[in-house]
């Protein structure tokens, strides 16, 4: 049973959300040749002034 975590930063909407598990749900059932229902998705979502990226916060660019 394939499990995916997804670490992002929050602001995505739901129906943002909804396309990005349909797509990797997609892509394992077609490369791993498993059933959907077999496969697990975790978003987590983590605030902008939590993520770090070339020596900046993602906040600062907000």
């Amino acid at each position: 049973m394939p499990i995916v975590t997804l670490e992002i930063s929050k602001g995505r909407t739901r129906e943002q959300k909804k396309q990005l598990v349909e797509g990797i749900t997609d892509l394992i059932v077609t490369t791993l040749n498993v059933p959907p229902d077999w496969v697990t998705i975790l978003i987590h979502e983590m605030d902008r002034d939590s993520i770090g990226k070339a020596g900046k916060l993602l906040s600062e660019d907000d």
